[in-house]
């Protein structure tokens, strides 16, 4: 594969898109307020980003913030959810639309889209759009890391040092040691939990290589004994005491840096790029998978 692919034009604008989505985040926006109850859905990389979100969120003191998978969402009256908020990049994803309907009337909603001409708007009660943030790619870069800077701004955070953390990653190396790993595990802890499974999710998805992702103190619990030489250990946010010296007793690479944990995840989608070029793939369009997910109805039954 050669030539500039949607995911490299895409995944290197980060930094100007996370300026615009803090400037609107920062600037009053539909989102709960503190002391509200809310439930935030995605699927797959959005999924990620509503768990990042419901960690920096609840950990802030502004109200009980829980992520769930679209399909998956547990909305019942008993749990007192004051309000949904949905992310999808396509505003078209079946289980989130489906979800939208489910709660329409009952749950006040607000959702995070790219696209502003579909479905999910008029099933939303509120809409925050991010059309500068939307993408060709298939594999998600840009849309997902903007929406959760909007996110954090909203919450009251200064993202200028992230921004730069992004610049920074954009330019830094690409080791070799990471083209040629054998097997990724990203580890988090708290909000970079979600952010260390969007990094096992890109590498998958543009590269077709073999990932996991846990939570950082779960690791020790069974998961390491898959880390060995030519495999790294790829941490985003603290380390655990003591774990470093674990995983190198096992030969594996270990992978820490102290910049932003989102802009980290730049450099892991650059090294998914990267890992795609050298198979010969291509990221834009990866094997069995499409921009968005939108499920057909069953046929009825026959009789």
């Amino acid at each position: 594969m050669s030539g500039t692919s949607y995911m490299e034009q895409e995944l290197r604008s980060q930094p100007a898109t996370w300026r615009e989505a803090a400037r609107i985040g920062a600037a009053g926006t539909p989102l709960p307020g503190a002391g509200r109850r809310v439930a935030v859905v995605g699927c797959g990389t959005s999924w990620f980003m509503a768990q990042a979100y419901a960690a920096l969120r609840e950990g802030a003191g502004l109200g009980v913030t829980d992520a769930f998978a679209a399909s998956e969402a547990s909305l019942g009256a008993d749990r007192g959810y004051d309000a949904v908020v949905a992310i999808t990049r396509s505003g078209t994803t079946t289980e989130v639309l489906r979800l939208l309907e489910q709660v329409k009337g009952r749950i006040p909603t607000v959702t995070v889209l790219g696209d502003p001409d579909t479905p999910a708007t008029a099933l939303s009660d509120a809409t925050v759009t991010l059309p500068f943030a939307d993408e060709k790619s298939v594999v998600q870069t840009r849309f997902a890391t903007t929406a959760l800077a909007l996110l954090r701004a909203h919450l009251g955070e200064d993202l200028s040092g992230a921004v730069r953390d992004a610049e920074e990653a954009l330019t830094a190396p690409v080791e070799k040691e990471w083209l040629d790993a054998e097997q990724f595990s990203f580890l988090g802890t708290g909000w970079t939990y979600g952010l260390a499974n969007e990094a096992a999710l890109k590498m998958r998805e543009a590269s077709q290589s073999w990932t996991e992702s846990y939570p950082a103190m779960e690791y020790r619990h069974g998961p390491v004994s898959i880390a060995a030489p030519g495999r790294i250990t790829w941490v985003f946010g603290p380390v655990p005491e003591g774990l470093e010296a674990e995983v190198a007793r096992t030969g594996a690479g270990f992978v820490r840096h102290g910049r932003d944990p989102l802009a980290e995840l730049v450099l892991v989608q650059r090294i998914a790029l990267e890992r795609a070029r050298a198979r010969g793939l291509d990221p834009d369009n990866p094997r069995s998978l499409t921009r968005s997910v939108m499920l057909t109805a069953p046929e009825p039954a026959a009789g």
